[in-house]
């Protein structure tokens, strides 16, 4: 048995063909309805943006070590991408590991933007010229939406560390340790990235392992999953 056979499997059961009623699959599955929690995110994120005023800049003297290199931007957009494949995937092979991955991911995003009001922090690295050519349009339109405020720990950094941790964690994946190798290879592409496109500093970096680290240590080690029964959030367990 190996991957490629393992997703076949998934999409024939869960319905390649559209014969399995999805909506009927995720009734069964109430704690996919944990992804909600995304909208309460993307509302308080953009209130965030738009209202808290940094008084904070970040930095470090190792930033300035840490030369802009817009080819960097590749790496940053895959974090759009391994955020939802991990998701769908674990929501789809393994309710314990989607769990375990929303506990860590979601707590951690919840935690920076707490910080973000207690402490409201910036940073000014940013190049005058992103460079030029597709990456340095791509880094161009990433500044346009993405504000330098806010930084301090890296959500970018921190959600995308939930992903490996998870994987590490997960029973399921100890039979593809190349699969682990290569969510480990994405995932460290991704927190350099932040800081080649100085979209962070390596203070943002070490603060948003540290979250990770904490909700880590959390989710694996305290019994969270009996604390929620009897609880209006028992739907997702």
């Amino acid at each position: 048995m190996n991957l490629k056979y393992d997703i076949l499997e998934l999409t024939r059961e869960y319905g390649r063909s559209g014969k399995r009623d999805i909506r009927g699959w995720v009734e069964t599955h109430k704690y996919c309805y944990g992804l909600g929690y995304l909208v309460f995110f993307l509302a308080a994120f953009f209130v965030t943006e738009r209202l808290v005023v940094p008084k904070y800049m970040i930095s470090c003297p190792v930033d300035e070590w840490i030369p802009f290199h817009e080819y960097f931007v590749i790496p940053y957009l895959m974090w759009f991408l391994l955020l939802p494949a991990s998701w769908f995937y674990t929501m789809i092979t393994s309710k314990e590991d989607f769990q375990n991955l929303c506990m860590m991911m979601f707590g951690g995003m919840t935690i920076s933007i707490v910080i973000y009001w207690l402490f409201p922090n910036g940073l000014d690295l940013r190049p005058e010229s992103p460079g030029s050519g597709v990456c340095g349009e791509l880094v161009r339109l990433i500044q346009a939406v993405d504000t330098p405020g806010n930084v301090c720990p890296s959500i970018h950094v921190s959600s995308s560390l939930s992903v490996a941790a998870a994987a590490h964690g997960s029973q399921a994946l100890r039979k593809y340790p190349w699969l682990r190798r290569g969510i480990d290879l994405i995932v460290c592409g991704i927190c350099l990235s932040t800081m080649f496109l100085k979209q962070h500093s390596l203070v943002d970096v070490v603060c948003g392992c540290l979250v990770t680290a904490g909700m880590a240590a959390a989710v694996y080690g305290l019994p969270w999953r009996t604390w929620m029964k009897g609880t209006w959030m028992e739907f997702f367990l």
